[in-house]
């Protein structure tokens, strides 16, 4: 008998992605359990839920638990339905084709992992990907060159499309529901690498999601990146929690680079205000001081 999968699923306020998911995740070749979809959105989506071919669990939460509560939240509604596979998606992500959840099975099981993830492409342009790696030395976003590698053990971009062992979550915990957004897949992965749990991306299959292009910000003649998201919002969540992991985790070698890549890019852009908001955000959140509901942060 195959083993079981669930879906772990989060929106807010995207009908029309949710549409796109469901139908592609009822299109897999290999049979989807369940999908547990919590719904944190202005505007829920009950009814397209309920229509969809996909057999949902629609969980409603009236408070805005972010990407990490979120996840945590469906990951363990998925748990609760018994199936031993956890595949969890964003609202605005979906599986590139209908064999997709199938390779990764199989890959998984290739390679004896219990943790297994997609490339990452962007809409409308299957040849780039979303989200960069670093092949010899330097960042790319060629789909083409990173598929080569075939599979790329210790990497991967959480949290979208990876598959996960329902045992992995007793091991290392859910998303951390302090991070609320931007940081939180960091957190998982590296806590992965501490308990010795071998994961990695197999490149031969992917899913479409929203790119971060405009985020990567490369100084030093591309020696080194720094990256920027595109709003206050972003920009504080993400500052706040690469300070935090950074503290928590002892990354010294992010720490260099943090120090050393955010006041050039801020210098280069002449952007004191920024400076200033990343120096604040990234500081408290190594001391610790600055988590609690986005009403008390400002947002």
């Amino acid at each position: 008998m195959p083993d079981s999968v669930a879906v772990a699923a989060v929106t807010f306020d995207r009908p029309d992605d949710v549409k796109t998911l469901l139908g592609a995740l009822s299109a897999q070749t290999a049979a989807i359990s369940s999908v547990a979809l919590v719904d944190s959105g202005k505007s829920p989506v009950q009814d397209i839920a309920e229509a969809s071919a996909a057999n949902v669990t629609y969980v409603r939460s009236e408070t805005n638990l972010g990407g990490a509560g979120g996840f945590s939240l469906a990951i363990l509604t998925a748990m609760a339905s018994g199936a031993e596979w956890i595949w969890i998606m964003d609202d605005d992500a979906h599986p590139e084709d209908p064999e997709c959840l199938q390779a990764l099975i199989d890959g998984a099981k290739e390679r004896n992992l219990d943790v297994i993830l997609p490339l990452v492409v962007a809409p409308g342009r299957p040849d780039t990907l979303s989200f960069h790696f670093r092949i010899d030395g330097r960042l790319t976003h060629n789909r083409a060159e990173v598929a080569k590698a075939g599979f790329l053990p210790d990497v991967g971009h959480f949290f979208n499309g990876a598959l996960i062992r329902r045992d992995v979550f007793f091991r290392v915990g859910l998303p951390d529901l302090r991070l609320f957004i931007r940081g939180d897949e960091t957190d998982f992965m590296i806590r992965l690498r501490k308990a010795g749990i071998p994961f990695g991306t197999l490149t031969s299959v992917a899913l479409s999601h929203p790119a971060a292009w405009s985020e990567v910000n490369e100084i030093l003649g591309g020696r080194l990146h720094v990256l920027v998201p595109d709003t206050d919002f972003k920009r504080f969540y993400f500052f706040r929690n690469r300070g935090h992991l950074m503290w928590k985790h002892k990354r010294l070698r992010s720490l260099a680079a943090d120090a050393a890549g955010y006041p050039i890019h801020f210098a280069r852009t002449r952007d004191l205000r920024g400076f200033r908001a990343w120096l604040r955000a990234y500081t408290g959140g190594a001391r610790g001081t600055l988590f609690g509901p986005p009403s008390d942060l400002g947002f």
